[in-house]
């Protein structure tokens, strides 16, 4: 990737591009007619909704608005895999700046060759019982578990070990119940001990059995010690709340198609950093008070500039080309728009991840680490709130969205289906006061 500093020498035609894709709203038609920003959502199979949990405000329970929908396949990373990005945010007033009011998920499907790729891939990590049972339950003729595990196959199949779980050959009087009524070798008949009034074993004086015929029938019904106890009653299935009608939702932002290009930034005038004083000789007798006030200011000014770096290094790269509204690159670096917040301090800081990787939690459904892939940008505010009458409105800087790396799918999902899993939003709070 190109540095983020250019080093040019200031020429009219001279300019740094950057691997980052940056999306421009446009009330216009392009050639993807898959992205968009604001609007109503679309799904890669209109009969396979998400559950309407991914679209809910953590804070509130409500409904919120599409902010962003983006075509996100990729065949030189995940050939064979359909891919849908998504994020939505609550329109509430009093969810701004709450965990969760800005939610993000990804929508996948495998084709069936893929599937069957990953099936294999993953198979050899199933427990061992697993595979054991794989074993037992494959036909001989196929061998399926030479294929798969590197099992060798019996030379005789009659003699192959049996399930160890399984009943043996031993004799069925070795395994009957010690506490039944058996013949001994001699012939007597050897009685359970603890059923039986004559057994030594038991302490009470020898007293006639009562036969089941004699006991209470409420005693009966109620003990039943010949039965066993009753298994608990199925729990009922879970059910998962469909998407509701587009009336159940509030009102869309307006919608506008995603034009993209390159980044580009214009060459910059080397600058003196704020931080650095410039010794000046001079014949003129310096106070020592004034000096020492001067110092002192000059102390107060360093410390500010070097807390406000990070922002202006992001307003700077906006500058650059302000009409954007995302800013894209899979597995690439995203654009801070502070360190001091508890996303800013989380991503900035060193941490043992695998490169390009965000120290994030990982994928909750397949545990891979998430890596950057897009952000949103305050002009995007502009445009969605282009219509809006308030003064009160979105007040985050930027909206990151880290995914998984290895765009897994759903567990149990069958090739040819489409499967939805939530992921990483960071949300950069806009400082109180604006900068916006």
């Amino acid at each position: 990737m190109a540095s983020y500093d250019s080093d040019s020498s200031g020429g009219e035609d001279d300019y740094t591009e950057t691997n980052v894709l940056l999306g421009y709203a446009s009330q216009e038609p392009t050639d993807d007619t898959i992205s968009q920003l604001g609007g109503h959502p679309s799904w890669l199979d209109n009969a396979s909704a998400p559950p309407a949990a991914l679209a809910r405000c953590k804070a509130c329970n409500d409904m919120m608005s599409l902010l962003l929908q983006l075509n996100g396949d990729m065949p030189e990373h995940f050939p064979g895999h359909e891919r849908r990005l998504y994020l939505f945010g609550c329109r509430r007033g009093t969810c701004r700046r709450k965990q969760g009011s800005v939610r993000g998920f990804r929508a996948v499907r495998l084709s069936k060759t893929q599937k069957q790729e990953r099936t294999q891939e993953t198979r050899p990590s199933e427990p061992q019982e697993t595979q054991t049972q794989a074993r037992e339950e494959a036909p001989a003729p196929s061998n399926i578990g030479a294929s798969l595990f590197g099992v060798k196959p019996p030379t005789d199949v009659s003699n192959a070990s049996s399930n160890p779980f399984a009943t043996s050959s031993v004799s069925a009087s070795a395994l009957s119940n010690p506490f039944s009524t058996r013949p001994t070798a001699s012939g007597s008949t050897l009685s359970n001990p603890f059923s039986n009034p004559q057994s030594p074993a038991a302490a009470a004086p020898p007293q006639p059995s009562p036969t089941a015929s004699s006991l209470p029938e409420t005693f009966a019904q109620k003990v039943r010690i010949s039965l066993p106890s009753p298994s608990p009653p199925p729990s009922p299935p879970t059910t998962t709340e469909p998407w509701p009608p587009q009336s159940s939702f509030p009102t869309a932002y307006p919608s506008y198609h995603l034009d993209a290009d390159y980044e580009t930034l214009s060459p910059r005038a080397p600058t003196v950093p704020q931080n650095v004083r410039l010794d000046m000789d001079t014949d003129m007798d310096v106070d020592a008070n004034s000096n020492s006030s001067s110092n002192t200011r000059d102390d107060k000014d360093t410390f500010e500039s070097s807390l406000d770096t990070t922002f202006q290094k992001f307003a700077d790269r906006i500058a650059d080309n302000p009409t954007q509204v995302l800013r894209y690159e899979f597995r690439g670096r995203p654009l801070l728009y502070s360190t001091t917040d508890a996303v800013g301090s989380l991503l900035s800081r060193p941490s043992h991840i695998p490169a390009n990787a965000l120290p994030v939690p990982p994928c909750a459904n397949c545990a891979a680490p998430r890596v950057f892939e897009l952000q949103l940008t305050p002009h995007a505010i502009s445009e969605l709130e282009a219509h809006e009458t308030g003064l009160e409105g979105m007040e985050w800087g930027t909206v990151l969205l880290g995914v998984c790396g290895s765009d897994c799918a759903p567990k149990g999902q069958k090739a040819g289906e489409v499967g939805y899993l939530e992921e990483w939003v960071g949300v950069q709070w806009e400082e109180v006061g604006g900068r916006r």
